[in-house]
C-alpha cells in the first residue's frame, strides 16, 4: 500500500502531465512522443528503485545514519559532563592550593615577625652585656689608675720624705731611729 501510494505521488508529479500535451490524446501515447518515453522511463526507474527497494535502503541508511548522530550527541553530552566534572575538580584543587599557598604564606610572615623580635631581643641583651662589660672595663681602668696614682703619689712621697729626712738626720738621731725600731720590733714580738 505504501509503495503504490508513492507511485501514485510519482506519476502525479511526472514531467509528462506537466507537459503541453494532452495525457488522454492519442498523440501522447505514441513511442514517437518524447513525454510518452520520458513518462516511461520514469515509471520504469521507480520501478526499478523499488524493486531494489532503495526507499527501504535510504530509510535505513537515515535511521542508522540519525542513530549515529544520536549516538554522537550522547556521547558528546556525556563528555561535556566528564569535562565539567573535572573543570569542577580542578577548580577546588585550585582553591585548595591557593588556600594552602596563603597559610604558607602567612606562616612565613608570622615566622619572619617572630625571628625579627627575636633578633631585636637578642640585639638589646648583646648591646646591654656589652655596655655592662664595657662599664667594668672603664671602672676596672679607673681603679687601676687611681692605683697607679697611689702608688706613684706613695712612692713621690717616699722618696721625698726620703730626701727631708737624709737630709734633717744626722748619724746620732739615725742611731736613735734603728734602736728604738729594734725595740718596739721587739715589744710587739714578745
Amino acid at each position: 500500500m505504501k509503495y503504490s501510494i508513492a507511485a501514485l505521488i510519482t506519476l502525479a508529479a511526472s514531467p509528462a502531465l506537466a507537459a503541453s500535451k494532452n495525457p488522454f490524446s492519442a498523440d501522447f501515447w505514441s513511442l514517437s512522443n518524447t513525454d510518452m518515453i520520458v513518462l516511461i522511463a520514469f515509471i520504469i526507474f521507480v520501478g526499478v528503485l523499488i524493486k531494489f527497494k532503495v526507499p527501504g535502503m535510504l530509510t535505513g541508511m537515515l535511521d542508522s545514519r540519525a542513530t549515529g548522530i544520536k549516538s554522537d550527541l550522547d556521547e558528546a553530552k556525556a563528555l561535556r559532563e566528564e569535562a565539567q566534572t573535572l573543570l569542577a575538580s580542578y577548580e577546588r584543587k585550585q582553591r585548595e592550593v591557593q588556600e594552602q599557598a596563603d597559610r604558607i604564606v602567612e606562616n612565613a610572615k608570622e615566622e619572619a615577625n617572630r625571628a625579627a623580635a627575636q633578633a631585636k631581643e637578642d640585639i638589646a641583651a648583646s648591646v646591654t652585656r656589652r655596655l655592662a662589660a664595657a662599664e667594668d672595663q672603664i671602672e676596672s681602668a679607673k681603679s687601676s689608675a687611681i692605683r697607679d696614682v697611689r702608688n706613684q703619689a706613695v712612692s713621690v712621697a717616699v722618696a721625698a720624705a726620703q730626701d727631708v729626712i737624709a737630709k734633717q738626720t744626722t748619724a746620732t738621731d739615725a742611731n736613735k731611729l734603728i734602736d728604738d725600731a729594734i725595740a718596739e720590733v721587739g715589744s710587739k714580738l714578745h
